[in-house]
């Protein structure tokens, strides 16, 4: 089985290929890391795909479909400690970055809604993905991680977010459907 963790219901509507299963983990990165590690010590998990809404920083990518290749930890601040993005004294994934084996974006994970670019740059930024990859790189488990852009990262991203949230869905569901059908 592939897990499918999205944030909110208002993002992807339960409507997955057989194969799939759909789980809500709910908005920021304890969320996510909780439903990830229940997800991931499944039996069945034959790996996870991350889908959510993101904002973004160039006005190209609203109402796109990016495939991500490299998370962040944009709210990780232990400075002199350790560099912006990683966590100090990390042993096991040292990195303030998780490189995914596909995609050509990059995502700053924090826990705040973005609405002026942060310290640390990115193509994008969500609330979720960089604690679902470190416990999949954890675990060994199979990700992927697909946003849909609803906004730009500004002083009119919530109103922008709220009326594009739904968008995305159909665009990814396509994907995953294509997706389906190469490995059939």
């Amino acid at each position: 089985m592939i897990y499918i963790l999205v944030a909110l219901q208002s993002e992807l509507p339960d409507e997955l290929p057989p194969g799939y299963k759909l789980v809500y983990t709910g908005i920021g990165k304890i969320n996510a890391a909780y439903a990830t590690l229940k997800t991931a010590l499944q039996d069945d998990c034959k790996g996870i795909i991350n889908y959510g809404t993101a904002g973004a920083f160039h006005s190209a990518h609203v109402g796109e479909l990016l495939e991500i290749g490299t998370v962040y930890q944009r709210d990780m601040d232990a400075r002199p400690l350790a560099a912006l993005g990683e966590t100090p004294l990390e042993t096991r994934i040292p990195a303030s970055e998780i490189r995914l084996s596909t995609g050509q974006y990059s995502l700053g994970t924090g826990d705040s809604f973005v609405m002026a670019p942060p310290e640390q740059s990115s193509d994008a930024v969500d609330m979720e993905a960089y604690a679902i990859a470190k416990v999949c790189a954890l675990e060994n488990v199979p990700f992927s991680c697909f946003k849909y852009i609803t906004d730009l990262a500004d002083e009119n991203a919530a109103e922008h977010w709220q009326a594009n949230v739904s968008m995305g869905a159909q665009l990814f569901l396509e994907h995953v459907r294509a997706g389906s059908t190469e490995k059939d």
